[in-house]
């Protein structure tokens, strides 16, 4: 009985095939390649990724099985241990890196206008998470206060939820070295924790009249020009000030105004100190961008809980690089879906759903609608998980 295609090959109807194939005919990626192809590799990954394989062999042993289906699901004649291993190390990472760009601004795009803000600008939210590795076994990285890893940094759009910019490095670098690579838009707003504080990279941010909001690192040098203290603030706003820096170094980094805010947090029983060069928003809408910073921390999480980037299939550079790509491309291709069949759930929800059914044969919106949900009944025999809906019987 034919019960139609896997969930896993429907999932990747939602992948801009085209820009792909643009890509790896632009970096020759299947130049000399007989079989497993840069998309047989990409949808290998990616189903490493929404299934959570721990490492190569989990990978291939789980995929073993079902080798007659490989055309089916994109994956070629043949997944080995030894051709998975020779591609994440051999293949140019530009293609994964920009596949990855293409597939975030696609989410973002299609997710634009998903929530509410109380502001109209876009707002970012720039942090940096550590990916540590065993100095032994990725001989490449450098160490970084006795630890080895990579740091991925991230521009986080708050509103629709999915990183705008990506950039991964040695662990050894320090986050404020990469605020001169973000694509600063005029009008929107950067939000930075304290390790960002640093005058000559704000000042590009002043230049692109784009606004910032940092938290401050340590007690600055400043001149007070004007203070706001007769401002009709809430009980929450300490002081409202607008100065210039009077450090020697500071004043020539950041020659203008700009805002200082002090906020105390009744909750945590916590004083914070913010600048911006916002001279038009509340207080309070200051403060709480800051605390939309979180998201970007959550993102972190949520990647690290639920996709393989601390698990890698390969020990060299370029391996770690690209699942790492492959995992952005797998949460924004989750993100995409969620929008496109206007889903009620979190996304880690739909993860989850997809992570045990992608070699099931049953139409993807069945699957995810929870309307079908109460229709099914799912029964485990003899180790086989299966579902039965509406009159067909499907098998996992």
């Amino acid at each position: 009985m034919n019960l139609g295609r896997f969930v896993f090959s429907q999932l990747t109807d939602f992948l801009p095939r085209k820009h792909f194939e643009w890509l790896v005919k632009k970096y020759e990626g299947n130049k000399y390649v007989k079989s497993f192809t840069c998309w047989n590799h990409l949808l290998v990954l990616i189903f490493g990724q929404i299934s959570n394989r721990e490492g190569l062999r989990d990978l291939t042993t789980t995929l073993a099985p079902h080798k007659r289906s490989f055309h089916h699901l994109g994956f070629g004649k043949s997944v080995t241990r030894s051709n998975l291993g020779k591609a994440n190390e051999v293949r140019d990472v530009r293609i994964f890196k920009e596949f990855a760009e293409r597939m975030i601004a696609l989410a973002r795009e299609k997710r634009a206008g998903v929530r509410d803000f109380f502001l109209d600008n876009k707002v970012y939210a720039f942090d940096s998470t550590t990916i540590s590795l065993c100095l032994s076994v990725f001989w490449w990285c450098k160490l970084h206060h006795s630890k080895s890893g990579v740091k991925m940094h991230t521009l986080y759009d708050v509103v629709t939820d999915v990183p705008a910019f990506v950039v991964i490095t040695d662990a050894c670098l320090h986050d404020s070295k990469v605020m001169d690579q973000i694509p600063y838009e005029r009008g929107c707003f950067y939000i930075f924790d304290r390790a960002y504080m640093a005058t000559e990279y704000l000042w590009l941010i002043e230049l692109a009249k784009a606004f910032f909001v940092v938290r401050e690192k340590h007690k600055m040098k400043y001149d007070v020009v004007e203070s706001k203290q007769n401002c009709n603030t809430g009980a929450s706003i300490l002081a409202d000030q607008i100065v210039m820096f009077a450090g020697n170094k500071t004043k020539k980094q950041y020659p203008r105004k700009l805002r200082r805010i002090v906020f105390y947090d009744t909750e945590g029983n916590r004083t914070f100190v913010f600048y911006t060069n916002n001279f038009e928003a509340k207080a309070e809408a200051i403060a709480l961008l800051y605390k939309y910073r979180w998201r970007v921390e959550l993102f972190f999480k949520w990647l690290k809980q639920h996709l393989r980037i601390t698990d890698f299939y390969g020990t060299s550079e370029n391996a770690v690089k690209i699942q790492i790509y492959a995992a952005l491309t797998a949460y924004c291709l989750v993100a995409i879906v969620e929008h496109e069949m206007k889903l009620e759930m979190d996304t880690y929800d739909v993860l989850r759903i997809l992570s045990t059914a992608l070699l099931m044969k049953m139409p993807l919106r069945d699957l995810l609608d929870k309307e079908n949900w109460a229709k099914g009944e799912m029964v485990s025999s003899g180790g086989q998980l299966t579902i039965d809906f509406e009159g067909a019987t499907y098998n996992l």
